[in-house]
């Protein structure tokens, strides 16, 4: 491959105090890429491990490494990889994620070396923490339109990861870079934003790892976020879609409402989990249920329909 016809690409890895577990992972994933023009921009937010060391001991060029003065919060690091970067595309590699080898290269491949598009995805594959593939996903929205591309999303034929995506990093920049009202759905924002704006390239094939953990940040959100950034979210997606609006509406409440069921299922005390639960119910307008999965929760809901029959029961015969 020569490097000179071939756009500069960047990966960003926003990291903290993952150099004994995740952070070689990700940022081998980064190095090993076919794909040779890479910068590589490591911003890390001020840990307390040896990350430092772990990094620079690569001596790679194409690596840059920052550390933060103090600890900006997670997206504040995520926006200043991007505000970094000089590359035509951005990946946001979190560094408890992978990439193949040959996923830079399927993309550009993909875009034909094009760096006007919107975003360019490929399907994404779920790992736990030793590696294990718990679940895969294709990308199964390729040539779709943008609505149905949405509507895709909603009905499971493709999932929406951050490190499967190349972001137009100027088209990025020039929206705000990452960000919701709770920073829960950022990235889907932006990708939803951008595909709507410049077009997408979409790749079947599965070429990155989301993993999942019991240290992962997902779960460690209020309920309540969640539900405000979802609606967020299928706001911007209904104002982006006016020909399919009420549809997509329709879709999107059952989708978000299963989506929020799932996080307030992870709520570790019982008691939290189910005012959790009440939480997204009273959200969802009280009709979109959990799936079957969350059976717990049909046991305290119908539990509750029972016990309100019973008290009317019981005045009615009273009186």
């Amino acid at each position: 491959m020569n490097d000179r016809n071939h756009p500069l690409i960047t990966i960003g890895i926003s990291t903290y105090n993952r150099a004994g577990s995740y952070l070689t992972q990700a940022l081998e994933s980064a190095l090993n890429q076919t794909y040779r023009n890479l910068e590589i921009i490591v911003s890390d937010n001020c840990s307390t491990d040896n990350t430092e060391a772990v990094v620079t001991n690569y001596q790679d060029p194409r690596i840059q490494y920052i550390k933060q003065e103090k600890n900006i919060g997670a997206n504040n690091n995520f926006n200043f990889c991007l505000r970094k970067a000089k590359g035509a595309y951005f990946l946001l590699l979190h560094d408890d994620d992978l990439i193949d080898s040959d996923f830079i290269e399927t993309c550009m491949e993909a875009a034909h070396f094009d760096t006007n598009f919107g975003i360019i995805r490929t399907g994404t594959r779920i790992i736990d923490s030793h590696g294990k593939v718990l679940k895969e996903s294709p990308n199964r929205v390729v040539g779709l339109s943008t609505e149905e591309f949405f509507r895709g999303w909603f009905a499971g034929k493709t999932s929406l990861y951050v490190c499967s995506t190349l972001f137009n990093t100027r088209r990025l920049k020039e929206i705000g870079g990452f960000k919701s009202k709770h920073n829960l759905f950022q990235d889907v924002i932006a990708e939803v934003k951008l595909a709507s704006g410049y077009g997408r390239i979409d790749v079947q094939n599965i070429k990155a790892s989301f993993r999942t953990h019991a240290s992962e940040m997902t779960y460690a959100v209020k309920t309540r976020d969640w539900c405000e950034d979802s609606f967020e979210l299928l706001d911007l997606i209904c104002e982006l879609s006016p020909k399919k609006k009420a549809l997509i509406k329709s879709e999107g409440m059952i989708y978000f409402s299963t989506v929020n069921y799932y996080m307030a299922m992870h709520v570790k005390s019982p008691f939290r989990r189910f005012i959790a639960y009440l939480i997204v119910f009273k959200k969802f307008r009280c009709k979109y249920f959990p799936p079957l999965s969350h059976y717990p929760f049909y046991k305290i809901y119908y539990g509750m329909r029972f016990l309100k029959r019973m008290v009317n029961k019981r005045s009615f015969f009273l009186h």
